[in-house]
């Protein structure tokens, strides 16, 4: 079985970087799909993982275990076509916290596997959607489903396919993010240049506790996306939050000095 779903860039163009796409709880791999062809386009090269299985009795093993997989995913690309720096990582809910939890360690090998990591839709301590998804008897097992994809996404073409995909794992957002998790997540010294995105209508998102952790890091950019809900990457406004990756990714390649700079602006 296929381990990863990969995006390549438009032939003849030279690639300028490589991609890690973690998805988190619920999500399969064709739920970036739409946005790894999206960077891709862009002569990314890009790669979507699995998300990453945690076990709240032993977080220092499911990281190692996920971080030694990680590195996989990244040699495995390089045994293929060679791997093009930057390596960037991005990760969605708790893809997004493991992440930032292996990044913020000193010891771990993902220290050294990534030049920058996008943190999308980091979720915040006790905003499992144990009760706002569970409609009970007023809706049933399909009203439950629609207030997750209210949680989750507002855009039609995601809902879609969120629903018809068969990797998508139905109630996981109701499943708690553990403490530990996001501890580490929040308080760890990330020291590679870190863009971390979230949607103002995102239920689960702690904004004070991610302002905090972004002005705690020495390179980071707190992007916040106007009526974006927790699923930033793939909500209605996926066109603009994928423009602010790619110039990421731009600013990223030129060392920190921002590609494009307003002079003048009426807005």
């Amino acid at each position: 079985m296929t381990q990863y779903t990969d995006h390549y860039g438009p032939e003849g163009l030279r690639t300028r970087g490589t991609i890690v796409v973690v998805p988190g709880r619920g999500e399969g791999r064709a739920a970036y799909a739409r946005f790894g062809r999206r960077l891709a386009a862009d002569a990314y090269r890009v790669r979507v993982v699995d998300a990453p299985r945690i076990d709240a009795d032993d977080l220092t093993g499911s990281l190692g275990r996920f971080g030694a997989e990680l590195a996989a995913a990244v040699e495995g690309a390089a045994a293929e076509d060679g791997v093009v720096r930057p390596v960037v990582l991005v990760g969605a809910d708790t893809g997004a916290a493991v992440l930032a939890a292996l990044l913020g360690a000193e010891e771990s090998p993902v220290v050294r596997l990534a030049e920058a990591v996008v943190l999308a839709g980091l979720p915040g301590r006790g905003t499992d959607t144990g009760g706002p998804v569970d409609t009970g008897a007023a809706g049933g097992a399909e009203g439950s489903w629609d207030a997750e994809l209210d949680v989750r996404t507002f855009c039609p073409a995601h809902r879609g396919v969120l629903t018809d995909d068969s990797g998508t794992r139905r109630g996981s957002l109701g499943i708690p993010v553990p403490d530990a998790l996001l501890d580490a997540a929040h308080h760890g010294d990330i020291a590679v240049p870190t863009l971390i995105l979230v949607g103002d209508a995102d239920p689960l998102a702690d904004r004070d506790a991610l302002t905090r952790t972004a002005k705690s890091l020495p390179r980071a950019r707190l992007t916040v996306v106007r009526d974006a809900h927790h699923d930033v990457l793939n909500d209605l406004q996926h066109r603009s939050v994928a423009a602010e990756v790619v110039t990421f990714l731009e600013t990223v390649r030129n060392t920190l000095v921002p590609v494009v700079a307003v002079e003048s602006s009426a807005w």
